[in-house]
C-alpha cells in the first residue's frame, strides 16, 4: 500500500482522549473491579485484562468480571455499583496509585504551552470523574477545554465533541490533532477532519486491530509524540490517500 501525504498545516490545537491516552488510569479500575469481586467473595480478575478493556467502558468491565452476557439484567445494577465504588476511590487523592500522565507527556505539554498551542481533553468519560482526575494531576488550569458526554448530544465517534473543543479554543479542526487509544477516537478525529494519532501504548484490548483504524500516525509510546511534531517542524501532514 502506498500512502500519499497532504501538505502540512501549522498546528492550532491538540486534543487528547483521557483514559489510556493522556492519563494512565488503569490502577483505579483494577482496584475498583477487584474490590467488588472480593466483596462478593469471587476471585480477583487479572489486572492486565482489566487494563486492556478500560476503553470499552464500565458495562464491559462488569460483564467480564462477572461472566455476564450484555443482555443480562444484572449488568446495569453492577455497572452502577462499579461507578459508585470508582467515584469513592478516585475521590481519595491520597490513594496509593493515583492516575498519572504517561511518560513523555509532561515534556510535550510544556512544549505546547511554550508555543501557545492550546490543548485539551475530549473524552467519553462523564465530567464528574474527568474533572477529579485532571485536578489531581494538576492539569485543570492548563487544559484549555474539557469536553465530556454531558456537554454534547452525540458522543465519539461522532465529531460533535471535537468540533466543540475547536470552537472553545478558536482552532480550525483541519489544523488540529486528536490522540486516542480506541477506534472510535480515530474515527471521531477523521470525522472532524483532524490529523489523528493512535496511542498504541494505551488500553488496547486483545480484539482490537489498530492497524485497521487508519490513523495518520501510530505511536507505541507517548514519548514519540513530541519528536514526531518536531520532525515536521510543528506542521504535521495528514495521511491523504491510501493507494
Amino acid at each position: 500500500m502506498r500512502i500519499l501525504m497532504s501538505q502540512p498545516n501549522t498546528i492550532e490545537g491538540i486534543f487528547f482522549d483521557l483514559d489510556g491516552t493522556l492519563l494512565d488510569t488503569s490502577e483505579d479500575f483494577i482496584f475498583t473491579v477487584n474490590k467488588m469481586l472480593a466483596d462478593d467473595h469471587l476471585p480477583a480478575m487479572d489486572g492486565e485484562l482489566i487494563r486492556s478493556y478500560v476503553s470499552e467502558g464500565s458495562r464491559k468491565l462488569v460483564q467480564l468480571a462477572y461472566g455476564l452476557e450484555p443482555s443480562d439484567p444484572k449488568v446495569e445494577s453492577l455497572r452502577n455499583r462499579l461507578l459508585d465504588e470508582y467515584n469513592d476511590y478516585i475521590s481519595n487523592d491520597r490513594r496509593e496509585k493515583a492516575a498519572k500522565l504517561y511518560g513523555g507527556l509532561p515534556t510535550l505539554l510544556d512544549a505546547l504551552d511554550e508555543r501557545a498551542i492550546p490543548w485539551g481533553v475530549v473524552t467519553n468519560k462523564p465530567s464528574v470523574y474527568a474533572k477529579i482526575l485532571l485536578a489531581q494531576a494538576n492539569l485543570s488550569h492548563r487544559s484549555k477545554t474539557l469536553i465530556c458526554p454531558d456537554h454534547v448530544r452525540l458522543t465519539k465517534p461522532n465529531p460533535e465533541a471535537l468540533l466543540l473543543a475547536c470552537q472553545q479554543t478558536d482552532a480550525n479542526p483541519a489544523k488540529c490533532i486528536y490522540v486516542g487509544d480506541h477506534w472510535r477516537d480515530i474515527e471521531a478525529g477523521r470525522n472532524a477532519d483532524m490529523v489523528t494519532i493512535a496511542a498504541l501504548y494505551g488500553f488496547i484490548s486483545p480484539k482490537d486491530t489498530p492497524d485497521q483504524w487508519h490513523a495518520d500516525y501510530n505511536v507505541s509510546s507517548a514519548e514519540e509524540i513530541l519528536p514526531l511534531l518536531e520532525k515536521y517542524k510543528w506542521q504535521l501532514p495528514r495521511r491523504a490517500t491510501h493507494v
